[in-house]
C-alpha cells in the first residue's frame, strides 16, 4: 500500500464520521470507547461536528506540533496541506478547546495524548499503533491498546 492509500482512507474517514456520528451515535462512539478513548460522548460529538465544518486548521504552532508528533512516531500526514489533515484539525481543535470547570478535563492531555484521541476518534487504528508505539513512556504497555 502507498502512502497516498492511508490518506484516502483517513480523509474518507473523516468524511464519513459525521454521517455516522448523525446516523447511529451509538456505532462510532463506542468504538472510540473501544479503542481506548476518554473523551465523553458531548465532547466528542462537538469537536467532530467542528472538525467536519473546517478546511484547515489555521494555528501555525499546532499545525507544526501535529506534524512533529506525526514524523516521530512514523505517521505519514496529508503531503500536499498537512493543515488539512483530518488528524491534525482534530488534534487542533482538541488542544484549544478549555473546560475548566471538568475536574478531568481533555485540555489538561499532552500534546500526544491528544493526537491519540483525535486518532481514536477518527478510528485510524494503524497510525494510533504507531503512536503508542513510539511513545510508550506516554502510554506505557502496548498491549491491549
Amino acid at each position: 500500500m502507498g502512502p497516498v492509500e492511508p490518506v484516502r482512507t483517513i480523509i474518507s474517514n473523516m468524511e464519513n464520521v459525521k454521517e455516522n456520528v448523525e446516523k447511529d451515535s451509538k456505532h462510532s462512539y463506542p468504538r472510540y470507547k473501544a479503542l481506548g478513548g476518554i473523551i465523553n460522548e458531548k465532547d466528542y460529538k462537538s469537536a467532530l461536528d467542528r472538525a467536519q465544518s473546517m478546511a484547515a486548521l489555521e494555528n501555525k504552532s499546532l499545525v507544526l506540533q501535529a506534524k512533529m508528533i506525526a514524523e516521530e512516531s512514523g505517521i505519514a500526514l496529508h503531503s500536499l496541506e498537512i493543515a488539512s489533515d483530518p488528524r491534525v484539525i482534530l488534534y487542533g481543535i482538541l488542544r484549544t478547546e478549555v473546560n475548566p470547570g471538568e475536574k478531568y478535563h481533555h485540555s489538561q492531555m499532552g500534546d500526544q495524548q491528544l493526537f491519540a484521541e483525535a486518532l481514536r476518534m477518527l478510528e485510524d487504528e494503524d497510525s494510533l499503533k504507531k503512536l503508542i508505539e513510539a511513545h510508550p513512556n506516554i502510554f506505557g504497555s502496548t498491549k491491549n491498546k
